[in-house]
């Protein structure tokens, strides 16, 4: 598939206070981060596929699976409050002052092992035949939003407590994003510094291909769906 200039990067910052390690903790028999990188090169629709990242061990197992790592993340950027949208500028300005210019930025996470390269490339076909300034995968709600609970010192209601007798059919679906890649155009991105553009699409995953992976029963889950999918 031919390419125009597009840019893969995967955040992987050193820190990481509830999983330790968790960029490159195994997952599966090999390092999270390398099923991102895999992805992206088994697309084939990067000139290049970067990691940024403040590590050393990171940037050399980056490197052991096919990414490239030209330069290293800024202190301002790899602290605690910094977003990833800071990150993708800081990449696409240290590119830029090398005389590198990308039509298109993939972000991909570096802890999400069910990304597929069918998946790329399904998003950035959307991406370009609707004109979108980004696309992104989403998941739907598995349980009815407009249901929600809230909890006020063991006290129970309803956020609508007007939907309460409604039919779970008749309430409008909702979707919540995947936490997977997000591609944008570059001018769009650099002007709105946001991957939510004012003119974004979307594609829907199955919840078999979205697990969030914030803590250690997290991780646990998503082996044990990784591996339901793979046997």
């Amino acid at each position: 598939m031919s390419t125009n200039k597009n840019i893969a990067i995967i955040p992987a910052r050193g820190g990481s206070k509830r999983i330790p390690h968790k960029n490159i903790k195994l997952f599966s028999g090999k390092p999270i981060i390398a099923y991102s990188i895999e992805a992206a090169t088994q697309s084939g629709l990067f000139t290049e596929v970067m990691v940024s990242t403040d590590n050393n061990e990171i940037a050399e197992i980056a490197k052991k699976f096919g990414a490239n790592v030209p330069f290293f993340r800024s202190p301002q950027t790899a602290n605690d409050y910094a977003n990833i949208g800071e990150v993708v500028e800081e990449v696409l300005l240290n590119y830029q002052n090398q005389g590198k210019i990308f039509d298109n930025v993939c972000c991909l996470l570096a802890t999400a092992p069910f990304i597929k390269p069918e998946r790329l490339i399904e998003a950035y076909q959307l991406m370009k035949e609707k004109g979108y300034d980004s696309i992104f995968p989403i998941v739907r709600f598995s349980y009815p939003i407009q249901r929600a609970l809230r909890l006020n010192n063991g006290s129970v209601s309803m956020f609508q407590p007007e939907n309460f007798a409604k039919r779970s059919q008749d309430l409008e679906p909702a979707y919540h994003d995947s936490g997977q890649f997000y591609w944008m155009k570059v001018e769009a991105f650099m002007k709105q510094k946001r991957f939510f553009a004012q003119n974004s699409g979307a594609i829907i995953l199955p919840e078999t291909e979205v697990q969030d992976i914030d803590t250690e029963e997290d991780w646990k889950l998503a082996e044990l769906k990784f591996k339901m999918q793979h046997e």
